[in-house]
């Protein structure tokens, strides 16, 4: 019988961890949490229901004391660790080293109370010689961590469960407001509002092709005429669209043709050159929030796909803890890099002395290791590439990388800076040279291929001396348009709230996907478009919530929980200074009592017509619409970015929504007319026509015996996001309006339809369903081209407007018996009998997921 009890958080690592210790150790999983606040009103415990801060979960009146519950999927797992506890002399807390690790710890302490000695074991990677190292060094479990956690669970609570409700009953239901979630939609909007802001405006300029004597050529730019600049991009005000500096020479189409025929037979010669030698560093070992960053640029991974990935490669031992804001590397780390870099590439790749590298995000302590693999010497990508998955592999072969490459040499790189002229106007051209390849040989950032990629870094350009005598070989004329500001991808949002100090590693994964999933933005390619619905929330937000939502004062809330956990603060006193307020600063309860115009909020002014009419979007309870002073008003078709709308465009959707659906023609068949239109679910066409109602004054006589009057039927269908209303034409309309329509059989015999849906094309056939692909014509889709669609196994996923849309996807995660499998769905996994859904909670890993309890679960929402 075992001696010892040791509890983890998950299956996975259990499993792990359990070969290290031998028969007299017993490993368990806890599952994540065990006990939380009450996530409805059904948890709260009779005994607390009346209580008038119940609703929370939370005793404000008495030190925040928070009301923690078992939940029910949770009393079996409870059970089966008091079971396992029975016969032990000595139980080992080994959950994860951060705060949210620490404070499993103590809840466990709390619920099972064990009678015996306990000790808490931290470790940063699960390799043998770590966990047996942490046994030689037990700790206690360290309170001060327990409460820094706590306490941003309550300020998230009172943050929530206070302000969701008011934006559900001022704005519309199932919004949700965020301590972080908040403040990063409120930053994804201001960048939506300076593109908004931004006037594009058009410049050309010259590229010119020389040649030396020995035909050896190189391309280069114009850039001066008589010492004045030529005007490029950043000469220009992004909100205005005009030059900043009046004496920027601004070349038009015309002007630019005209200066190519006037000098393209000058001769030129080489005015300037000047070489310059210049290192790169490597980039430091990945921390939480760079490895998401670098894992979207790279592999297109969504943040919360990356800590999935790299939660399963630390339970299974392949890398050091994934959560962590600590660039450092152990100096076990760093020898094995160096033996690694050196053994693979040569002595000279790597430095004389260790490189060590130092956080740059303020109290950063969340683990005390950077990302790196595990071990003492590190397994290379090809030795575990049989072992894991696809996913698994990638995300292991970019963090092996990354770590051998910080302790490489510097790359050495020349660059040459050349002017050519002909006294009058000048070009310029750089070229870059690859001197000493260095890190680069092992890691080259945005690039999966080190080896190929090298040529990328590099432009030569053919030995050139000062007044060298250079012929054109050919000139071109080149149009630009000034672009606006980039708008935040994930990658580029994760590193935003880092830099201002916003959040901490382990939330911004979670928050990348709230607010997808209650479609606050959308997706358009990589980036993220804020929604309307963010305008109104975020302008509320600062109109009335102004603290809350301020970069800074989120900022200072992360520095005041890091006090906390380093015992420097209190956490009531601040509680109370938050929620209550004080004589220097207003609480939440105060900021909840404002006289909140909801109205206003919803409402954003366009501009004046050009009778002095304002045009306005408004948010209603069906979404954003335009409306005007004149009465006009028109729904605002689904999925619009915020950016394609202003003046101009309200007024033409308005105009072309004011006289109702437009005729398109008659249908070839039925001599029923054809229209198209924009209504409350966006832009349509429609057959037939409606029989305008009976004036209200005027009842019809009801007369007996007469037969019902035939109304004639109008069918309507949505014209999908893949076409602009202004393009539908009759042959598109009739197309529309045929679907659904049958493009033959299949092997079974069964009649293949292709339709069009709420949530974009598809084909069906007898119980089966496909979307279908962007690369496909819908409209002329044949049926070789959807047997060929029917070939390729589909699963949900997130589409523009946040709704869901079907994307190609890889088999069942898991198969537990013939009905239930594991699938990918919008919101992650989740569990189908093939009648019934549920989500695979997010405690709970789906290689460790039971037929037990998948059919648990089931059973449970089927009784709901």
């Amino acid at each position: 019988m075992a001696k010892y009890l040791v509890i983890v958080e998950s299956p996975a690592k259990a499993r792990t961890i359990a070969p290290f210790l031998g028969k007299d150790y017993k490993v368990e999983a806890s599952i994540g949490h065990i006990r939380d606040l009450p996530g409805s009103a059904a948890e709260i415990p009779a005994a607390y229901k009346k209580e008038k801060w119940a609703r929370i979960g939370v005793d404000v009146d008495h030190d925040f004391k928070p009301l923690y519950i078992v939940p029910d999927e949770k009393k079996k797992q409870v059970k089966k660790l008091k079971d396992a506890l029975k016969g032990v002399e000595f139980v080992y807390l080994a959950t994860d080293e951060d705060r949210e690790g620490e404070s499993i710890s103590w809840h466990l302490l709390e619920v099972l109370k064990p009678k015996v000695k306990l000790a808490r074991l931290v470790f940063h990677e699960i390799t043998k010689d770590a966990i047996l190292e942490s046994l030689k060094n037990p700790r206690q479990v360290d309170m001060n961590m327990v409460h820094a956690q706590e306490t941003r669970r309550v300020l998230d609570r009172l943050y929530g469960y206070e302000i969701s409700p008011l934006l559900w009953r001022k704005i519309a239901p199932k919004l949700s407001a965020g301590r972080v979630q908040s403040v990063a939609i409120r930053l994804v909007v201001e960048r939506e509002r300076t593109r908004q802001k931004f006037v594009a405006a058009e410049y050309f300029d010259l590229i010119a092709t020389f040649a030396t004597e020995k035909q050896e050529k190189f391309n280069a730019e114009l850039r001066e005429i008589d010492g004045k600049k030529i005007a490029l991009g950043k000469d220009f005000d992004y909100e205005t669209g005009k030059l900043k500096n009046a004496k920027t020479i601004l070349l038009s189409g015309k002007d630019a043709e005209e200066l190519k025929m006037s000098i393209e037979k000058q001769q030129f010669k080489v005015k300037s050159l000047e070489t310059k030698p210049y290192k790169r560093s490597p980039g430091a070992p990945f921390t939480t929030s760079t490895l998401q960053q670098e894992a979207a640029r790279k592999l297109k991974y969504a943040a919360r796909r990356t800590m999935q990935v790299a939660q399963r490669l630390y339970e299974n031992g392949y890398i050091t803890y994934m959560r962590t804001d600590s660039v450092a590397l152990s100096e076990t780390a760093v020898k094995a890099a160096r033996a690694q870099a050196s053994d693979l590439y040569g002595k000279e790749y790597i430095t004389a002395a260790p490189r060590h590298y130092a956080s740059k995000v303020k109290n950063a302590q969340e683990a005390h290791e950077a990302i790196r693999p595990a071990g003492t010497s590190f397994r290379l990508p090809e030795e575990v590439r049989g072992e894991l998955e696809a996913e698994q592999f990638a995300l292991y072969d970019l963090i092996w990388k990354r770590t051998i490459a910080s302790q490489m040499e510097d790359a050495q790189l020349i660059q040459t800076s050349v002017q050519v002229w002909d006294e009058k106007h000048t070009f310029t051209t750089s070229g870059k040279q690859i001197k000493f390849a260095g890190f680069l040989k092992a890691y080259v950032e945005g690039s999966d291929d080190p080896e190929e990629d090298l040529a990328d870094q590099e432009k030569i350009l053919p030995p050139l001396v000062a007044a060298q005598k250079l012929d054109v070989d050919k000139m071109d004329t080149k149009g630009h348009q000034t672009k606006a500001v980039a708008r935040y991808t994930e990658a580029s949002l994760i590193k935003e709230l880092e830099a201002r100090g916003i959040g901490r590693p382990s939330t911004y994964a979670s928050i990348m996907d709230t607010i997808v999933r209650r479609e606050y933005v959308f997706k358009q390619g990589g980036a993220l478009v804020p929604t309307f619905m963010a305008f109104a929330v975020v302008k509320l937000m600062e109109q009335y919530f102004t603290k809350l939502v301020d970069y800074d004062f989120t900022a200072e809330m992360e520095e005041h929980l890091d006090e906390i956990a380093l015992g420097k603060m209190k956490p009531v006193p601040y509680l109370q200074q938050f929620y209550f307020g004080n004589a220097k600063h207003e609480g939440l309860t105060t900021l909840l009592q404002q006289d909140i115009d909801a109205r206003e909020a919803c409402t954003l002014v366009l501009g004046k017509d050009s009778n002095g009419h304002e045009i306005r979007l408004r948010i209603g309870k069906f979404g954003p619409f335009l409306e005007s002073d004149e009465n006009k008003k028109a729904s605002l078709p689904e999925g619009f970015a915020p950016d394609e709308l202003n003046l101009e465009r309200a007024m033409q959707i308005l105009e072309d929504n004011s006289g109702g659906p437009v005729e398109l023609g008659i249908h070839p068949e039925d001599g029923k007319k054809i229209f198209k239109g924009v209504g409350r679910f966006g832009p349509f066409v429609q057959l037939g026509e409606k029989a305008p109602p009976p004036p209200k004054d005027e009842e019809k006589p009801k007369v007996k015996g007469k037969k019902k009057e035939v109304v004639e039927k109008v069918k309507f269908k949505s014209i999908p996001a893949f076409l602009k209303i202004e393009d539908v034409d009759l042959g598109i309309a009739l197309k529309l309006l045929s679907l659904p329509k049958s493009l033959g059989k299949n092997a079974e015999g069964e009649d293949i339809y292709v339709d069009i849906g709420r949530y974009g094309p598809y084909l069906k056939a007898g119980t089966k369903n496909r979307s279908i692909p962007e690369t496909y014509q819908v409209l002329d889709l044949t049926l070789e081209q959807a047997l060929e669609i029917f070939a390729t196994e589909q699963a949900p996923s997130a589409g523009r407007g946040g709704f869901a849309r079907k994307a190609p996807a890889t088999a069942p995660l898991k198969v537990l018996n013939e009905k239930i499998k594991v699938l990918t769905g919008r919101y992650g996994p989740y569990i189908t009998d093939g009648k019934v859904n549920v989500s695979v909670p997010k405690d709970i890993e789906v290689a460790d997921l039971t037929l037990e309890q998948a059919t648990d679960m089931l059973a449970k929402k089927k009784k709901k």
